[in-house]
């Protein structure tokens, strides 16, 4: 008699729960993210089949094309006879003319961060699988990112203070969960355009899979510049937290405190890239940062502009501009050099101090004095931050359905 552990549709159930697990333990209330298609589907069936309650179902509706209405209604149809509440949210506004998948983007993480508000749960998990981590980490080595864009999705990022954004489904082959919606008999919406080689993403993956750049390959290169990018992290908060000092420190609860002990703890960057709450202008020590290998001394930069109150864009080529061409070679032979960029003035002097404040506003239009390119006012660029937005677009693709 076979092992009933031998079937594959058992061996994905497990997978599934196994998955889960973690995400479900105790009741609070959790979102479910569902477009329709089969790895958001495979996520709304199988957690419902771990948990009794306290699970919301919601599906973001882009209206970028004739069937999405028609597609939300069939989850929310299937997450009643699951009995979970299903709520449509709506894109609503004026559609941006151009980069309209990382504004579509946007708008569906706001949306579930204002849906899980408003249900009082503190996490939204979304069926996002192992090819999609593969595509990730594809487009992004196309835009030529840096190792933190390379470690492509993180299996859990923050989506605003006190809401997480997990993804349980990372380890999991887009064509087990499509398997196992067959076998179970759940119907599940199929993107077209996913076999459409007029989109950029689809060609990329077919040329690429012939070459032998599989998806086991690239998901492994994920899991080594998250490694890499993660001990270079702690060697760059390091650091930071020996070169810097606070200009002017801000104390939530009392009046200006000096920098160094006692002063305000750097606060993680905004959800999104770059920026803290309020500007804090800073000092660094130039001789220290000097010596430190080049990959820490761009950390320890991003950090100081993030604690500065950088704004956006957070651009990894033109913080590389800054720091290996500008600055580096400044503090290393002792001169004085000053640039912009994020709207902060970087500057360096004979002493190899190096201060960080607001740039001052340019005559006639608010904008902070500098070189075009620094400024963001030259040639387009990708964003290709040391923190990347999820799930980049390819060239030559279009918004369909959220990916699952």
């Amino acid at each position: 008699m076979s092992d009933p552990r031998d079937d594959p549709g058992d061996r994905i159930r497990r997978a599934l729960a196994n998955a889960l697990a973690p995400w479900l333990a105790g009741d609070a209330p959790v979102v479910l993210a569902v477009s329709g298609g089969a790895d958001s589907t495979a996520l709304m069936h199988a957690a419902a089949a771990c948990r009794a309650g306290a699970l919301f179902v919601a599906t973001v509706d882009h209206g970028l094309r004739p069937e999405s209405a028609d597609e939300a209604r069939a989850v929310a149809r299937a997450a009643a006879a699951l009995g979970l509440p299903h709520a449509t949210l709506p894109w609503e506004g004026v559609r941006p003319r151009a980069a309209i998948q990382a504004e579509a983007r946007a708008a569906r993480y706001r949306l579930l961060a204002a849906h899980a508000r408003t249900v009082g749960a503190r996490l939204v998990l979304t069926g996002h699988t192992r090819d999609d981590q593969a595509e990730t980490v594809l487009m992004r080595l196309i835009a030529g990112s840096g190792p933190a864009g390379l470690a492509g999705m993180r299996r859990e990022r923050p989506l605003e203070p006190g809401l997480a954004l997990a993804r349980p489904f990372l380890d999991i082959a887009k064509v087990d969960l499509v398997a196992w919606c067959e076998a179970q008999g759940v119907g599940f919406a199929r993107d077209p355009s996913n076999a459409d080689e007029r989109y950029g993403r689809v060609r990329l993956r077919r040329l690429l899979e012939r070459e032998g750049l599989s998806v086991d390959r690239l998901v492994r290169l994920a899991e080594r510049a998250a490694r890499d990018e993660a001990a270079l992290g702690e060697a760059a908060a390091a650091a930071f937290a020996s070169v810097h000092s606070d200009l002017v420190s801000t104390n939530a609860h009392g009046p200006p405190l000096p920098g160094g002990e006692g002063a305000a703890p750097l606060p993680p960057p905004a959800v999104g890239g770059g920026g803290a709450a309020a500007i804090v202008p800073l000092r660094l020590d130039g001789q220290i940062l000097a010596a430190l290998p080049d990959a820490v001394a761009l950390r320890v930069l991003d950090l100081a502009l993030d604690r500065a109150g950088g704004t956006l864009p957070r651009r990894l080529e033109r913080l590389e501009r800054l720091v290996l061409v500008d600055l580096l070679p400044a503090l290393r032979s002792g001169r004085a050099v000053r640039r912009t960029l994020r709207g902060l003035a970087i500057a360096a002097d004979p002493a190899r101090r190096v201060t960080i404040r607001p740039a001052p506003p340019r005559r006639g239009d608010g904008l902070a004095a500098g070189a075009p390119d620094l400024l963001g006012k030259g040639e387009g660029s990708a964003y290709i931050g040391l923190a990347c937005a999820d799930e980049p677009a390819a060239a030559g693709s279009r918004p369909t359905r959220p990916r699952d």
